[in-house]
């Protein structure tokens, strides 16, 4: 039999293979046990407090009344406001940058490398940052409106990058089909490429809003109450967040409020849950009606 030198490393490498296999299952196995015992815990301690008064009741001083009303009415609000301020501003940014800006020029050049810097920041420098522009600067106060606009900044380059990666997935082909038939430019962003980039800016979309809708810190750095007794009924009102009324009930001593604190968590879960579900379905929507 003649001697193979390569058959050696085949079989070292071989050996590799399988003990990097080892290591990286062994840990997904980990992550999924871990994430399973802290949603079965969740689910135990939280399941039984979810009842109509917990939804309706503001929170209270007594657990057996306590409730996250004005919390679940701040959060709705907080996410409507966000989008309205984030959605438009990221979307028509990468537009801009993607369709109309010059690819050769080194100023957006330098644009784009700092919104992707920007994505990576913690998100309690967002919250410095509203507190000294929002707050004190503009003088809003710890309202809505001054919450909203701090999380607007926080996902704003999240919207922005998933928008621009979306435009720039689109073949060129389909841009020059537009120009051949005499379409403006606007045209054809209009008619040719936004239709088809649409499921993947929906998604960063729904993934912006859904981090923004577990995010605490940048709204405890600007001030946001920890205890609300009544919903907001306009922009400049104070307001919680379900994630703060977690934060504050978890930190009291009596096990009554940390069974309330999970079953806010579950709350908050189910309500990431149908928002990524909406994406995958508005995703699958706009698949279907360019595949006709």
């Amino acid at each position: 039999m003649r001697y193979d030198p390569n058959f050696k490393n085949y079989k070292r490498y071989y050996i590799y293979g399988i003990i990097f296999y080892a290591i990286t299952l062994t840990i997904n196995v980990f992550v999924i046990f871990l994430l399973f015992y802290l949603l079965i815990t969740i689910t135990i301690h939280g399941l039984p407090v979810l009842s109509v008064d917990f939804f309706l009741n503001p929170p209270s001083r007594f657990a057996a009344r306590s409730g996250i009303f004005p919390a679940i009415m701040g959060t709705f609000w907080l996410m409507i406001l966000t989008a309205l301020f984030s959605i438009p501003m990221g979307v028509m940014a990468a537009i801009y940058l993607e369709e109309y800006s010059s690819k050769s020029s080194k100023f957006i050049e330098l644009v784009k490398l700092n919104i992707q810097n920007l994505a990576g920041i913690p998100s309690i420098i967002y919250g410095i940052l509203g507190l000294s522009l929002f707050v004190r600067g503009i003088e809003l106060g710890r309202s809505l409106i001054a919450g909203a606009l701090t999380m607007s900044l926080l996902i704003l380059p999240t919207i922005t990058i998933a928008t621009q990666e979306a435009l720039r997935a689109i073949p060129d082909s389909f841009r020059f089909a537009g120009y051949g038939v005499g379409m403006t430019r606007w045209q054809v962003i209009r008619h040719q490429v936004l239709p088809v980039a649409m499921p993947g800016i929906l998604t960063g979309i729904i993934l912006g809003l859904s981090r923004a809708i577990g995010e605490t810190a940048p709204l405890i750095m600007i001030g946001a109450l920890t205890f609300v007794a009544i919903a907001p009924t306009s922009i400049m009102d104070s307001f919680t967040v379900i994630p703060i009324q977690i934060f504050n009930w978890t930190t009291l001593p009596q096990m009554e409020f940390h069974k309330l604190a999970a079953g806010a968590i579950l709350v908050l879960i189910v309500m990431l849950l149908i928002m990524n579900s909406f994406a995958i379905y508005l995703r699958i929507v706009f698949q279907r009606k360019l595949s006709l």
